[in-house]
């Protein structure tokens, strides 16, 4: 029986991780490095020098940035500086206004900003930011969490200095990726968890359901990025994929990516410092509960049995991967949903398994409108995957990559995304650095 204190560790863990942001996390994280840095240097720069990691470029090239019709990093950074407020966190730009979006655009015409790519760094999710200004200096660098600042610098008063010194300089490339308040989970504790916890403990995850329904309704009043919510909702003439809860599932979900990835001025639930992840996490499980007439209760547990069971593969598999998130969440909405089905853990973990088996390789080429493409194939792949266990089908340890115990299964997923693909990004960041195609 778990103790109130191992309990309360693991919502404290939820409640760190599943968090509202107001776009793309990347470059808003960005946004939000800036940010503190002009608070650091207490006036508008009038330079800004950025250094990124990899996958941080790649997440930022060509997503859409709230409020300002545009997409990539400038404006972001602009906008950090003009108008961020770091105590929003990835909320950062949410006082956005149209005038703020016409002086963001001069500063970058100014030729303010520099953004380079940072050499010799294994941390995939790393920002530095240097703001200067009549002489003076002030820098701030955010590695290993969106939100998460291991250095900060005012003029030559170094403030907060996490960084891992490993060569006996104060210049070291490494940081400091401490996992300091992680818990220790299993898919059986993720269960267990999510199934006994006492309600009125763990019902701020319906938070969730609010903001994530909320922006996929919204998309389908506009038409945003690729428009693929709308449609599979809206009838044709010969219908396709039909009016089903399947089909409402793909269209909530999509629908609340494609508002996201345009740009629009509407917070997500995130989960694990990704907007998209949130969303795949929460409305497929969300539509089918409301849709099949399950208790608020049912829903409750079910919501936090998907967004705990993507914080623990997470957990592995790290921020930033080679591997698209969806797989990941989509992997946590199929155990929601064949929760919500009647499936106790067995069943749940056929779930895991089918998931692992299938979509397990499906590539990150960065934050973007078709990114809602992603996130519908694997949230069918997750209803897919719920249907099968339902049935008591389950890929077995004969098949490919999958193996008999189901935590191994997540470590085989999650070391293919956080080992096996490196080549397979820096190939990706080469490719889309290099096309002859451009926005």
């Amino acid at each position: 029986m778990m103790t109130k204190d191992e309990r309360q560790s693991i919502i404290n863990l939820i409640k760190r991780e599943v968090v509202p942001a107001i776009g793309c996390t990347e470059p808003i994280a960005v946004a939000l490095c800036v940010a503190r840095a002009t608070e650091l240097l207490e006036c508008t720069p009038e330079k800004i020098s950025l250094q990124l990691s990899a996958n941080i470029l790649k997440n930022a090239m060509g997503v859409g940035i709230p409020g300002t019709g545009m997409i990539g990093l400038p404006i972001a950074i602009a906008l950090g500086a003009l108008i961020g407020k770091s105590e929003y966190q990835l909320e950062v730009l949410r006082d956005c206004t149209p005038e703020a979006v016409k002086q963001g655009k001069q500063f970058m015409d100014e030729g303010r900003i520099t953004i380079a790519l940072k050499e010799n760094i294994s941390e995939k999710l790393y920002i530095e930011v240097l703001c200067e200004a009549e002489g003076r200096q002030a820098e701030a660098i955010i590695a290993t969490g969106h939100t998460n600042f291991i250095y900060l610098r005012k003029g030559d008063e170094v403030l907060t200095d996490m960084r891992t010194v490993t060569d006996g300089t104060s210049t070291s490339q490494s940081v400091n990726s401490s996992t300091e308040g992680d818990v220790p989970l299993t898919l059986r504790k993720v269960f267990d968890f999510a199934t006994t916890a006492p309600i009125e403990e763990i019902d701020f995850i319906l938070e969730a359901r609010r903001l994530n329904k909320a922006a996929a309704e919204e998309s389908f009043k506009m038409d945003y990025g690729h428009g693929l919510g709308r449609a599979i909702r809206e009838p044709m003439e010969t219908p396709v994929v039909g009016d089903s809860i399947f089909a409402h599932i793909l269209a909530y979900t999509s629908g609340a990516c494609d508002a996201r990835m345009a740009g629009a001025m509407i917070p997500v639930m995130s989960n694990s410092g990704s907007g998209n992840q949130g969303i795949s996490a929460t409305m497929p499980v969300v539509i089918y509960a409301e849709e099949t007439h399950r208790s608020e209760e049912q829903l409750v547990r079910a919501l936090i049995l998907s967004h705990l069971t993507v914080i623990y593969i997470k957990q592995s598999l790290g921020r930033l991967s080679a591997l698209c998130g969806c797989v990941v969440a989509a992997t946590g909405s199929s155990c929601g949903i064949t929760y919500l089905m009647g499936g106790g853990y067995e069943q749940v973990s056929h779930a895991v398994k089918n998931m692992i088996a299938n979509i397990t390789g499906m590539i990150c080429d960065g934050a973007k409108p078709s990114c809602a493409m992603k996130v519908t194939s694997g949230v069918a792949t997750a209803v897919f995957s719920a249907l099968l266990a339902m049935q008591q089908k389950c890929v077995t340890a004969c098949e490919g990559i999958i193996d008999d115990d189901v935590d191994q299964c997540i470590r085989n997923l999650t070391r293919i995304g956080s080992q096996g693909m490196n080549e397979t990004d820096r190939l990706v960041l080469d490719i889309m650095t290099n096309k002859t195609g451009r926005c």
